[in-house]
């Protein structure tokens, strides 16, 4: 999980903060310290980290106290306001030409996630109202055309290649011809990477970036890199001019310094992260929402957003439906089930709830929950459709079929039967008039 080992440091910061009524000059160096030696530890800049904590304290010791905040609160919403300012302040967005018709070339190391991230994109834009293509530049990869074309077709857009050929110049503007044929608006341009920064390499995108003149150059890069995916940025950057950050892989780098230096470093404000391997795993970057994620205060706009985006109006209006007259079925339980996994598990979703920060829910806890929901959709999908619909008629008999079909104990089947009966208590007291469902039977005991 992103920033865990900042996030868990930083709470036990602020622990000891609130309990004090008054801050001394010596209680804000201490916490300024510790929180210094957390950035550090999350490999943030050493630079940055500087500034960060000398900016921090200079207002920590000023005389700007919010009224409703005591001391220990004031330090937190300043040190909040400051990793907001670190990130880039707001939502840098992706632009479109005034032309209709706009090019992204996107940039970086092998090994980043570029080609995969082209389809994201491509995926992404699809959602917004755009009618992407993808051109295949990258002429030298074994294989990097042919990844292209998986990644298109898995997100719906088609791909430019020209197998006859070495030049990328020459297939890039032969795809601008094709794109503009055919009536889409955006051609995303996925280039040759390099295992490392060299002239050739910049000269071949200099050369791209003169003939096409992109509407913005995206550079990819591996949060799991740390400093050194800072250090490629900051060479892309100076070295062919890049107008945003994709930064892949933030999901599985524990630290984060990489998401918290770049923009400080480079001047190129983070755009898009990676958060998993599916097509659908790219959001656009919130230093704001992030901000509070690293302090333990969870994102409720990205889970609205998420929840809203991934969860079916006509799924949510019967679901209503049948909660108003009390009919909500192991059925519909098992569709529920299917709507988290498809938001990508609990692991995703709890990462924005508030209250599950660092030491609120184990990397155990998470991974025991996820294996739970593996066992109770084993048990629904042994019932028939007529238990699942009638939950009443599952005698001793029907429990044992269930569970040897299932390879799960009896135990696991009285077990589901129950949380079943808590979520549909639970979902009836809380539908009220006006209020609408967006994701019935994930809080409380679902597992």
């Amino acid at each position: 999980m992103a920033f865990e080992g900042l996030q868990e440091k930083l709470q036990n910061v602020f622990r000891k903060l609130k309990g004090k009524g008054v801050l001394s000059e010596s209680d804000i160096d201490e916490a300024m310290r510790e929180i210094k030696l957390a950035l550090l530890e999350a490999d943030v800049n050493f630079k940055v980290v500087k500034d960060f904590v000398a900016n921090a304290r200079e207002k920590a010791l000023g005389s700007e106290i919010h009224a409703s905040l005591n001391p220990g609160q004031q330090v937190i919403k300043i040190v909040q306001d400051e990793l907001v300012g670190l990130m880039g302040g707001t939502n840098s967005k992706l632009t479109y030409s005034p032309s209709g018709f706009s090019i992204y070339m996107m940039v970086g190391l092998q090994g980043t996630g570029k080609t995969t991230t082209c389809g994201k994109l491509a995926g992404y834009l699809k959602k917004n109202g755009k009618n992407p293509m993808l051109c295949a530049c990258d002429v030298y990869r074994p294989a990097a055309i042919d990844q292209l074309e998986i990644v298109g077709q898995g997100a719906g857009a088609p791909v430019y290649a020209d197998r006859t050929t070495k030049d990328p110049v020459e297939i890039a503007e032969a795809a601008v011809r094709e794109a503009r044929r055919l009536g889409k608006d955006v051609l995303i341009v996925d280039t040759a990477g390099r295992l490392q920064i060299d002239e050739m390499l910049m000269e071949e995108l200099r050369t791209l970036k003169r003939t096409l003149r992109p509407h913005e150059i995206l550079l990819v890069v591996d949060a799991l890199m740390g400093q050194d995916a800072v250090t490629t940025a900051k060479g892309f950057a100076e070295g062919l001019g890049v107008d945003g950050i994709i930064m892949t892989k933030l999901d599985g780098d524990a630290r984060g310094g990489a998401a918290l230096s770049a923009k400080t470093v480079t001047g190129k404000p983070i755009k898009f992260i990676g958060v998993g391997e599916k097509l659908d795993a790219l959001e656009p970057f919130h230093p704001d929402r992030m901000a509070s994620r690293i302090l333990g205060m969870g994102d409720v706009m990205s889970l609205i957003e998420k929840l809203e985006a991934d969860y079916e109006d006509d799924k949510a209006a019967e679901l209503e439906r049948k909660m108003a007259k009390n009919q909500f079925t192991l059925e519909d339980f098992l569709d529920q089930m299917a709507q988290i996994k498809k938001m990508g598990g609990l692991a995703s979703l709890m990462g924005m709830m508030p209250g599950f920060g660092a030491g609120k829910v184990s990397d155990a806890q998470v991974a025991e929950g996820e294996r739970e929901f593996i066992r109770m959709e084993a048990v629904m999908q042994s019932m028939t459709k007529e238990e699942r619909k009638d939950p009443s008629i599952l005698n001793g008999s029907r429990r044992k079929r269930i569970a040897a079909g299932s390879g799960q104990p009896v135990s696991s089947v009285n077990s589901l039967i129950k949380k079943y009966e808590e979520a549909r208590k639970m979902m009836k007291s809380y539908m009220k008039p006006g209020r609408r469902m967006r994701l019935p039977g994930m809080p409380g005991g679902m597992f």
